[in-house]
């Protein structure tokens, strides 16, 4: 498995989109589910691509093709899996907050979302609050997925969970991302807000939390 992420990273570095496909498949085509691929694969993958421009091992863009070739390969995977979905009527928004450029590891969840059958929509990067908000009472969706990275925006993050929070509508919001994950989060959570610092913790979402009532996966 190893070996596997190193040649990963590799193929993500040097921009070889099929190539990096090609590998990531053949672990979907061995038996392994979305989780594992996205959090055991992919994300380490990722990790080290980050740690290695931390260290100045590679430029800013190196990064940047890395994660390009990294997004073609996750809107590949994407494609691939709808023809396995099986649809149901529950809406799911992805965002990250103003000044948020990195979008891989909520664009990861809007598929799994996706693959459990939601309708998913990602604004993507730097949305800003006014944005967000509209988009909640425009399309109504039963949960609302925020991400941030840096811990100096943890009060911005704060201001869209309570803007989130008096929209009419009321969704369910998640919280994630690097900040979430690795530092011990100071506001509190509710039975609106939840916060996921694993890929793996929204298995648990999945098959037990109801959202109005309903179960968020049917089957």
């Amino acid at each position: 498995m190893i070996e596997s992420i190193e040649r990963l990273t590799e193929l993500l570095l040097s921009g070889n989109q099929d190539e990096a496909w090609n590998i990531v498949w053949k672990k979907r085509q061995q038996g392994f589910d979305t989780f594992y691929i996205f959090q055991q694969f992919i994300s380490v993958s990722m990790a080290q691509i980050g740690m290695m421009w931390e260290e100045d091992e590679i430029s800013v863009a190196d990064e940047h093709l890395a994660t390009t070739t990294c997004d073609y390969v996750l809107s590949r995977y994407q494609l691939c899996i709808r023809q396995e979905v099986i649809k149901n009527e529950k809406k799911g928004l992805f965002l990250y907050i103003e000044n948020e450029q990195h979008f891989l590891g909520l664009k990861m969840i809007s598929i799994l979302f996706e693959e459990h059958g939601w309708q998913t929509k990602l604004l993507g990067a730097d949305s800003p609050l006014l944005h967000a908000t509209h988009a909640v009472e425009q399309w109504k969706p039963d949960l609302v997925g925020i991400s941030f990275s840096l811990t100096h925006h943890i009060e911005k993050a704060n201001e869209y969970i309570e803007g989130l929070q008096k929209t009419k509508h009321q969704p369910l919001i998640l919280v994630g991302g690097r900040v979430v994950s690795n530092y011990k989060f100071p506001l509190v959570q509710t039975n609106q807000v939840r916060f996921i610092a694993q890929l793996e913790e929204l298995k648990e979402l999945f098959h037990y939390q109801s959202i109005r009532g309903i179960k968020v996966v049917d089957y």
